[in-house]
């Protein structure tokens, strides 16, 4: 008997939503959410834009925030070397300009010289 009592105490908690309440506030349809916003990653950086700028100053520009890992290539498709860096501009760069980063991240810079 003290059973089935139990049992049908504990059922019209259940149905009524007695028992333990959220203590946090309900969420107003009038309150605007906030995106969670993702923290950078300590050793990240932001990669700055240096397309137009002579081959150059983009590396001394990418080693300025930490980037080290550079990559470069002739964007015209010839394969020539860059063997004076203050001859050639930067047409691209990858990854985007804004895009954050780990340091140790590779960013390759594709140029082609001055007078193509």
């Amino acid at each position: 008997m003290i059973r089935k009592t139990v049992v049908a105490g504990m059922a019209v908690a259940v149905l009524c939503g007695c028992g333990p309440q959220s203590t946090q506030p309900p969420m107003s349809s009038t309150t605007p959410s906030k995106a969670p916003t993702t923290p950078v990653a300590a050793g990240s950086v932001t990669v700055p834009n240096v397309v137009g700028m002579e081959h150059q100053a983009a590396q001394d520009t990418m080693q300025a925030v930490g980037l080290r890992n550079l990559a470069e290539e002739d964007a015209t498709g010839r394969k020539r070397l860059l063997v004076n860096d203050r001859n050639w501009v930067v047409v691209s760069q990858e990854p985007a300009a804004g895009a954050t980063v780990p340091k140790s991240t590779k960013i390759l810079l594709r140029s082609k010289k001055k007078d193509d």
